[in-house]
C-alpha cells in the first residue's frame, strides 16, 4: 500500500538533549567537525534546522545521517543559511514598504508612517503618508514583524523525509575553514650550552563561528593538499592557556602519510579562543652549538659566474652564525614526529636565575630520528672575511680564480668554525690548492671545518679550476 507524507509547513527548530563533538583539525586553517545530537523526527516530510554551527562552513562538504534508521531517513535537500541580520539588512527588505518614524520634537512626540524609498548606511529616504519627502529624518524606527530570509545566526538545514517517527541519533558532519593549530617549543640550554630541556605546545585558533562544548580533539600534522582557501581578517580574540597536567596528553600515532596526535581527554574549543595545550616534555637533550661562516650569504648576491665577469658577486658577508643541533631520537629523550612550527629559545641568567631570550626559528616537519639545527641568530664577537685574491682566464673555456677567508675570534675560548664555500655550478670545477682540509657536500658546495684560538685569528686560502 502506498503511503502518503504531510510535508510540515512550519519550520522545526530542533532542541538536543545531547550533543557529542569530534574535531580534526588540520594545520592548514581548516577542520573537520563531526557531531552527533538526538532528535524527535516525526513521520513525513519535514524541515531541520540546526543554528549553533561554525559561520565558516564548505557548504558541499555537509553531510547528515540518521544512525537510528539510515534506510527510513534521508535528506531531500541541504542549505547553509549566513544572511546574518542586520539593521541595514532589516531595512533593505522594507524598501516600498511601510515603516514607523517616531521622533520628538521640543516635548511632543511625533509619529511618522509612510513607505520607505532608500537606505544608505544609517540614512533613509522616507515618504509620509501625508506626500512629503523626508530627507535623512530623525528618530526611532519600528517595523512590524521580521521579514524572511534573515537569519539570527549561521544555519544549517535539511528537507528530510522520515518513515520511522520518534527519537533519532543523528550524524552531522562538515569541513570549516578558519580552525587551525599549530606547534609552539620552548627551549632552555644549560650552563654549558651542551643540553637543553624541550617542551611542546598545541596552539589550537578558532576563529570559526562556533564553540565547540567538551569535544575529542585529534590534530593532524602534515601537508594536506587542497583546491581552495578563503582569506579571513581576525577580529577580538581571547587567549587560554592549559597548563601541563606531567602526564603525555596526546597519543600520537602515523595516519596515511601523515601522524595525528590524538588528545587523551575531552576539551572545549569557544569562538575566537587561542588555547594551549602541552603535548611534549624532554629534558637533558645533548645538544651542539655550531658556528657557521657562509661568506657569500648576502641579501643582494647572486651566485656569481667567473666566466662572464670576474668582479661580479664578489662581496662578502661578515657575519658568522649560530646554531644549535640535536637528533630527534629516542636515546635523546625524544624520538617522537615533531610537527612544524616556531621555536622559541632561552638560556638561564645564574646571576638572578631569570630567563633571556636569545633566538628563535621556525622548524619543518620532523620524523623521529631526523636532526635538527635551529638558528639563533649572530656571534657578537667573531667576525670573518671573505676576499678574492686572485683571477686569472686561463682560456676561452677556462678560468682560476683564488679566495682568502679570514676568521677573527674574539671570545675567551677557543672555538670551532664551519666554513661554507658554494662554487660556480654552471661549469666543471677541481680545488687545485688549499690550506686546509675541506669536505664535499655537493656538486656545487665545500665545506671547511677549522678550530680559531681565543683572541686570535685564522686564514684559509684556497684556489679553484674551472672548465666548460
Amino acid at each position: 500500500m502506498k503511503k502518503n507524507y504531510l510535508l510540515l509547513g512550519l519550520v522545526f527548530i530542533t532542541s538536543f538533549a545531547f550533543s557529542e563533538f569530534e574535531i580534526t583539525v588540520y594545520n592548514q586553517n581548516f577542520a573537520v567537525v563531526k557531531e552527533q545530537r538526538k532528535i524527535n523526527l516525526s513521520q513525513g516530510i519535514q524541515k531541520i534546522e540546526i543554528t549553533d554551527v561554525a559561520a565558516y562552513i564548505e557548504t558541499r562538504s555537509v553531510h547528515f545521517k540518521s544512525l537510528t534508521a539510515a534506510e527510513k531517513c534521508y535528506v531531500l535537500e541541504q542549505n547553509f543559511e549566513y544572511d546574518l541580520i542586520n539593521s541595514n539588512k532589516l531595512l533593505q527588505k522594507y524598501i516600498g514598504k511601510e515603516i514607523t518614524l517616531e521622533r520628538k520634537i521640543d516635548d511632543k512626540t511625533e509619529i511618522i508612517k509612510g513607505a520607505l524609498l532608500s537606505v544608505e548606511g544609517d540614512k533613509v529616504l522616507l515618504k509620509s503618508n501625508n506626500e512629503k519627502i523626508l530627507v535623512h529624518p530623525s528618530g526611532e524606527i519600528s517595523l512590524p514583524s521580521l521579514p524572511e530570509g534573515l537569519v539570527l545566526k549561521p544555519t544549517l538545514s535539511w528537507l528530510i523525509k522520515n518513515e520511522q517517527p520518534g527519537e533519532h541519533n543523528i550524524k552531522i558532519a562538515y569541513i570549516t575553514d578558519n580552525l587551525k593549530w599549530e606547534a609552539d617549543y620552548v627551549v632552555v640550554i644549560s650552563n654549558d650550552d651542551k643540553y637543553i630541556d624541550l617542551t611542546g605546545w598545541v596552539t589550537i585558533d578558532n576563529k570559526s563561528g562556533a564553540t565547540f562544548q567538551d569535544a575529542k580533539i585529534k590534530l593532524v600534522a602534515g601537508d594536506v593538499h587542497r583546491v581552495i582557501e578563503r582569506p579571513f581578517i581576525a577580529k577580538g580574540v581571547s587567549y587560554k592557556q592549559v597548563l601541563p597536567t606531567g602526564a603525555a596528553q596526546f597519543e600520537e600515532k602515523e595516519f596515511f602519510e601523515y601522524h595525528m596526535y590524538t588528545l587523551q581527554r575531552k576539551t572545549t574549543i569557544k569562538n575566537n579562543e587561542t588555547k594551549q595545550i602541552e603535548f611534549i616534555s624532554a629534558s637533558n637533550v645533548p645538544v651542539k652549538k655550531n658556528y657557521t661562516y657562509d661568506g657569500t650569504k648576502i641579501k643582494t648576491f647572486s651566485y656569481y659566474s667567473p666566466i662572464l665577469n670576474e668582479k661580479y658577486g664578489t662581496e662578502s658577508n661578515k657575519k658568522v652564525s649560530i646554531t644549535l643541533e640535536f637528533k630527534n631520537s629516542k636515546e635523546n629523550n625524544l624520538g617522537i614526529p615533531l610537527p612544524k612550527g616556531k621555536i622559541r629559545v632561552y638560556k638561564e641568567d645564574t646571576s638572578d636565575k631569570s630567563l633571556i631570550f636569545v633566538g628563535e626559528d621556525l622548524i619543518d616537519h620532523t620524523p623521529k630520528d631526523e636532526n635538527l639545527e635551529v638558528y639563533l641568530g649572530d656571534a657578537f664577537d667573531i667576525i670573518a672575511e671573505r676576499i678574492q685574491t686572485d683571477f686569472k682566464k686561463t682560456s676561452d673555456t677556462s678560468c682560476k680564480e683564488s679566495f682568502k677567508i679570514v676568521l677573527r675570534n674574539h671570545k675567551n675560548e677557543d672555538v670551532e668554525i664551519k666554513v661554507v664555500e658554494h662554487l660556480y655550478r654552471w661549469s666543471n670545477w677541481k680545488i687545485i690548492d688549499t690550506s686546509d682540509k675541506y669536505e664535499k657536500v655537493d656538486s656545487q658546495t665545500i665545506v671547511f671545518k677549522v678550530k680559531v684560538p681565543k683572541d686570535s685569528e685564522k686564514q684559509i686560502t684556497y684556489t679553484v679550476y674551472y672548465w666548460w
